[in-house]
């Protein structure tokens, strides 16, 4: 008897699991909503009449971004479940190409870029997902997300049919499409709608392109419900038949909304981008909308019955190199933090304005409840990183790729690296000999910065609006040197096609062209900062030189936890943890602080490398609150 209700135990047990288990399924792939009634999944979002359905059923898309790419794999399930806590039903996500594919032939959806995990992820945690592809996404990535190598074509048109951009496009669609087709919600996944390319009615160069797009996306087995969306002003000609427009915007405005309804009179509207805050540039302040006004703007969408996307609703970090830049009025690079000013921060706090959107959500949701909102991660200050080892750019040169001469300057998408897919990021130094001083000029082809040296000392820098620079005079054969730093490419407009950078033209002495340059590429990969392991440091001296690297270390003891990096009496660089590229720094500001998210960091010892260009400290320090700038309200 005893053995026999053992096994009775072991069987409800068992049969328990496999109920849970069932349930689990049941829930993910056969979309059980929140009223309990199974779905067929026969009938996606539908836009057929001035409301959005959903399996038939009236639906509401309240949506927010959050980006996969800019938040750490480690932290997807705690950002995930802050969302679903606030009362959102829908994940929108761009799809950088430039990341996906950072080589021709070279892919990358592991790990970090995992993108079939993240959409898995949504579907376990109850939110429904719009993918917005691209190809160009914007996103103020470095290029508007569109691969650098594509620019060794000298007549590229991007965002066209030109035959080198439509070849692109279709490999890369080719291996990114089939992931997502199965994640549809007809297929029992959770993507519910897919964008057609990002705010084209900006660019508007090619009246077919669009509808390459479209088919691109529908040739390959994309077969829901497909958006275009812009800002108002280029909602008629950035969008495409078979395709719902939507509305970018921050301030809702009467006429916004009529522009739309007057394009598609029949169909839902919808607000693809509610801007919830914006980006930073260096050299400006930090820009914040006030919750109030994000809120009640909220507020109002949903009382006019409009479906709503918030962009952002947590826009982590642009790690490493990723950021892009605005060319007008004036070039402008951004900052690497993504923040944004969203309801969640980018380290995944709460804000004021999370409080007051999930206030407002429960209230439109008529009282249901809402999951209990997820424990914050503990933040923590580490004693300072003390630089005690010293590398001259100089000693780094050789565990570069190269070097290579050539007769005249070539730009960094041009040189011979990565397979001959060129350099994208980074900095690239060129070296030429001179024989006398004189005027040194750049003739704006200068991109973007340069740091520039005779025989290996400063003698000044040449940027955007710092045309001409004197060299001094001297005895004999010398070595001039400009280390020219990519900032960032611009992310949108229509320049995207004169984004080469480095050297994009000739540099004149004394009206006469410099020519016979030595090229080395410092594109600063995981690869590059790991070789350094080998170069011969030496210890810190009292007056190091500079540009420089230096080296220190970060003790974590137990589970390490997230920080902030900080660098007062530092100038301007870049800030590597155990290799990996945290993000450039820039005494100027706004940001003066990088967030390092404790995945990042080892329990123990942590290698802190730092890239500094011209003035450095001899420690690093590491505290427990952000430090974005000097704020304004976004005007």
């Amino acid at each position: 008897m005893v053995v026999l209700r053992i096994r009775n135990a072991h069987k409800r047990k068992y049969a328990l699991i496999s109920l849970f288990i069932v349930g689990i399924i049941m829930y993910r792939y056969l979309g059980m909503p929140a009223g309990g009634r199974k779905m067929s999944r026969k009938v996606g979002l539908s836009a057929n009449s001035t409301q959005f359905t959903l399996d038939g059923e009236p639906f509401c898309i309240l949506g927010g971004s959050v980006h996969y790419f800019r938040v750490p794999r480690a932290y997807w399930r705690d950002r995930l479940m802050k969302m679903k806590a606030c009362g959102l039903n829908t994940l929108t996500t761009f799809v950088p190409w430039s990341l996906h594919q950072p080589e021709r032939g070279v892919f990358n959806f592991h790990t970090q870029l995992d993108l079939e995990a993240y959409i898995n992820l949504a579907a376990e945690l109850g939110l429904w997902v719009i993918l917005r592809p691209g190809p160009y996404i914007s996103s103020e990535l470095d290029l508007g997300g569109l691969p650098s190598w594509l620019l060794r074509d000298s007549s590229i048109r991007l965002r066209t049919t030109h035959p080198g951009f439509v070849e692109g496009v279709n490999i890369f669609f080719d291996k990114l499409i089939p992931k997502v087709v199965p994640l549809q919600f007809k297929k029992g996944g959770p993507i519910i709608a897919v964008q057609v390319e990002n705010e084209y009615g900006s660019h508007a160069k090619d009246e077919g392109y669009m509808n390459f797009i479209k088919e691109a996306l529908q040739s390959r087995g994309i077969s829901e419900l497909l958006f275009t969306s812009d800002n108002h002003n280029t909602l008629k000609s950035g969008g495409v038949d078979g395709a719902i427009r939507s509305v970018k915007l921050q301030k809702l405005n009467r006429r916004d909304i009529q522009d739309l309804t007057a394009l598609q009179p029949n169909s839902p509207t919808m607000v693809m981008d509610y801007w919830t805050g914006w980006y930073d540039v260096w050299g400006e302040l930090h820009h914040v909308l006030p919750p109030e006004d994000m809120v009640s703007t909220v507020r109002e969408i949903l009382r006019r019955g409009i479906s709503v996307n918030l962009y952002m609703f947590h826009g982590g970090s642009s790690f490493g190199f990723m950021s892009g830049a605005l060319a007008h009025p004036s070039y402008r690079a951004l900052v690497p933090s993504y923040d944004y000013d969203a309801p969640l921060s980018e380290d995944g706090e709460y804000t004021p304005k999370y409080h007051l959107l999930r206030d407002l959500l429960s209230r439109y949701n008529k009282g249901e409840s809402f999951p209990d909102m997820p424990a914050l991660h503990y933040r923590e200050s580490y004693e300072p990183a003390i630089m005690y080892q010293h590398l001259s750019l100089w000693d780094a040169l050789s565990f570069t790729e190269g070097p290579f001469k050539s007769p005249v300057p070539v730009s960094m998408e041009n040189l011979p690296v990565n397979n001959k897919n060129g350099q994208s990021y980074g900095y690239t130094l060129y070296e030429t000999t001179i024989t006398r001083g004189g005027l040194l000029k750049s003739g704006d082809n200068v991109r973007d910065r340069a740091l520039v040296f005779v025989d290996r000392s400063y003698i000044g820098l040449f940027k955007r609006k710092s045309l001409e620079l004197a060299v001094p005079d001297g005895k004999g054969r010398r070595t001039l040197s400009l280390l020219v730093e990519n900032c960032g490419r611009v992310h949108q407009g229509k320049d995207l096609d004169k984004q080469h950078k480095g050297l994009v033209g000739d540099i004149l002495l004394n009206n006469i062209p410099l020519r016979d340059f030595i090229i080395y590429s410092l594109d600063m990969k995981p690869s590059f900062i790991d070789s350094l392991y080998q170069a011969p440091w030496k210890t810190l001296p009292e007056n190091p030189s500079f540009p420089g690297f230096f080296m220190g270390r970060l003790f974590a003891y137990g589970y390490p936890s997230d920080t902030f990096v900080k660098l007062p009496g530092w100038e301007k660089g870049v800030v590597f943890i155990n290799g990996l590229n945290l993000g450039r720094y820039w005494s100027i500001g706004p940001q003066q602080a990088l967030y390092l998210p404790g995945p990042f960091l080892n329990s123990g010892i942590n290698q802190v490398v730092l890239f500094e260009e011209q003035e450095g400290d001899y420690k690093v320090h590491f505290e427990d609150t952000p430090d974005l700038g000097m704020a304004a309200d976004i005007q």
